[in-house]
């Protein structure tokens, strides 16, 4: 059980890094979790050696339950603020594995522009298409998500999608799996990286037509998800290096 968690305490650790790498989080803001049974989860946490998103570690990641309470804590860990982000969704979607919360600024600005994110492009990136056509629930209000009361709301917009849009914060996405949550996350965040820039050339996009829709496959998941995050995990490893990040 122990290699387990540690292993599972690892890839969390490594998702986190890679989404500060690619500018969805920065500083001490965002989290990212994973479901480890119906009552408890793995969840990036604060301790006394804060650094940053970007240079998180396997030991950041502790285990408690949907409500944050956990032996593993340790009183030197902190959970997020916003815990009730991923605790229930967790109790109401059992289906999901992981949860991401993070704050890229381009979702951010076309949030509070009201941006439509529409299908502008197709074989460039077929999965943030495919978010457009689905369309982004949005959570209109910019509080901080504190309490079970305040989440239930974002929940319900949210319905059995993927990705909302919390309108002046920031994105929560889920997935079955860690790698499948990651990288939807940065897949949305071209999406609206193309969205807002499209928009600051003053002409609107048109979406692309039906026909070329229809000609777009879908390419599984070891395509969009399994072999994107061994291509994030290489590119993390060498950025590490870099900064002389070692965690592995």
């Amino acid at each position: 059980m122990n290699e387990h968690v540690q292993e599972w305490r690892s890839k969390v650790a490594q998702s986190c890094r890679i989404l500060a790498m690619e500018g969805l989080v920065e500083g001490i803001l965002g989290h990212v979790s994973v479901r480890m049974n119906d009552q408890e989860m793995l969840i990036r946490c604060r301790g006394e050696q804060e650094t940053g998103v970007r240079y998180t570690m396997s030991d950041a990641i502790r285990l408690v339950d949907f409500d944050g309470k956990g032996n593993d804590l340790i009183g030197r860990y902190e959970v997020p603020k916003e815990l009730p982000i991923h605790g229930e969704i967790y109790k109401s979607r059992p289906e999901v594995g992981c949860v991401i919360h993070a704050h890229p600024p381009s979702a951010l600005i076309c949030g509070i522009s009201e941006l439509a994110f529409k299908p502008i492009f197709g074989a460039f990136n077929i999965p943030a298409m495919r978010m457009a056509l689905r369309g982004i629930p949005v959570y209109p209000r910019s509080v901080l998500v504190t309490r079970p009361d305040l989440a239930a709301p974002m929940i319900e917009i949210m319905g059995d999608e993927h990705i909302c849009l919390m309108k002046g914060h920031g994105i929560t996405v889920t997935g079955k799996t860690l790698e499948e949550a990651t990288i939807r996350a940065l897949n949305f965040n071209i999406l609206a990286e193309v969205t807002l820039e499209t928009a600051k050339l003053g002409k609107g996009a048109s979406s692309i037509p039906p026909e070329d829709i229809e000609e777009l496959p879908d390419l599984g998941s070891t395509f969009n998800d399994i072999w994107a995050w061994r291509h994030y995990i290489k590119k993390l490893e060498k950025d590490d290096r870099l900064l002389a990040i070692s965690d592995y």
